[in-house]
């Protein structure tokens, strides 16, 4: 068996040599996938008992919200909770658009994290509807984690959190994230300082990246849920769609080393899935070509994406790959067009189109 190289995927329509503008224009958007993957827990056979139909009565689960400022480690906790990515990561705040349900698999309990956008003080109609997603998914949790990190001072931003979360009857543990970048004695001070903030549940110092205290926090939180039967089939991480998570993929790669205004200006959406013909003998899964639009506001940031000679979108296009392959279990082709979409960020009926 051998698959293609990548010298020989990006021989064809991935290559960006001698482009022309034009295959860059503006293009109409892509309505949502009618046929996307929905929320298991919204099916029939939730409601027939097949997902919980074997469990021990003394069984818990239940959802947990994770909130906090943008880039303050909401995402890697959760990946480091689930135990793989389910969510994209990037030192650029606000990397997170939605609401990401990641699913922690216990002996006997199931955690269904919900990894919210950050809580920040908007300055678009998309910022407005960010922390509109974060109030109402605080309204219907078990548990909440509110992440502050180490190697920042607790400030205003977390104050005002702190306060958005008063009088919300669910436990909330304070997190501690990214401990391992700081000293024993700043982490001692930042618990302190986080004591002051609120009346929490709990207060623990953790560090997703080097899985510090990450088994402790999953007993913690399973203690709080309520008796239930699974949530979720037992063997599911996320209830993303597959055009969700190739889409945030791609974003990932895209937000990779630009400057700062960029990540709020890009929404990436997947046009078509095909995939193509095996060929006679072939005895592994046959190539998907993935059509993939990535939209930004200006003329300027599609430059900036694109690259010169389409340099940094040919980069994009391989560092996304090697992470859908590995998400899809099979070799990918990327097509990706970058569209400019005036100040889309402050259009009602573009914002809906693109799934906010």
């Amino acid at each position: 068996m051998r698959f293609p190289s990548d010298d020989e995927l990006m021989d064809g329509p991935n290559a960006f040599e001698g482009f022309e503008d034009e295959d860059f224009e503006d293009a109409e958007l892509i309505e949502d996938d009618p046929n996307e993957q929905r929320d298991p827990s919204d099916t029939d056979e939730r409601d027939a008992g097949l997902i919980g139909a074997d469990y021990d009565e003394k069984f818990r689960a239940g959802f947990i919200a994770i909130v906090g400022r943008p880039n303050v480690g909401k995402s890697t906790l959760t990946n480091a909770l689930v135990g793989q990515k389910i969510a994209i990561t990037s030192m650029r705040p606000e990397t997170t658009r939605h609401a990401v349900r990641g699913v922690v698999q216990g002996e006997d309990y199931q955690l269904v994290l919900v990894d919210t956008p950050g809580y920040h003080r908007p300055r678009t109609l998309l910022g407005q509807r960010l922390n509109s997603e974060v109030r109402e998914t605080l309204s219907s949790v078990d548990a909440i984690l509110f992440c502050l990190p180490a190697d920042q001072k607790v400030g205003p931003g977390d104050d005002f959190i702190a306060r958005q979360l008063r009088g919300i009857k669910a436990p909330i543990i304070a997190v501690a994230t990214k401990v391992d970048a700081v000293s024993d004695e700043r982490v001692m001070k930042h618990l302190l300082d986080i004591d002051k903030l609120g009346d929490w549940e709990e207060i623990i110092p953790v560090s997703a990246i080097k899985g510090h205290q990450i088994d402790r926090l999953k007993q913690l939180l399973a203690r709080r849920m309520p008796l239930s039967p699974p949530l979720y089939p037992r063997d599911m991480v996320t209830d993303e769609s597959r055009d969700t998570m190739i889409a945030e993929l791609i974003r990932e790669a895209a937000l990779e080393g630009v400057h700062e205004e960029l990540p709020h200006s890009l929404a990436v959406q997947v046009e078509e899935i095909v995939e193509r013909q095996k060929k006679p003998g072939q005895n592994y899964p046959a190539m998907l070509d993935i059509h993939v639009n990535l939209f930004v506001e200006r003329d300027s940031q599609k430059a900036i994406i694109i690259g010169k000679g389409g340099s940094r979108l040919k980069h994009v296009g391989m560092r996304a790959r090697r992470g859908i392959e590995e998400y899809l279990g099979r070799r990918v082709y990327l097509h990706l067009h970058v569209r400019t979409l005036k100040d889309w960020q402050k259009d009602p009926k573009m914002l809906g189109r693109l799934g906010f």
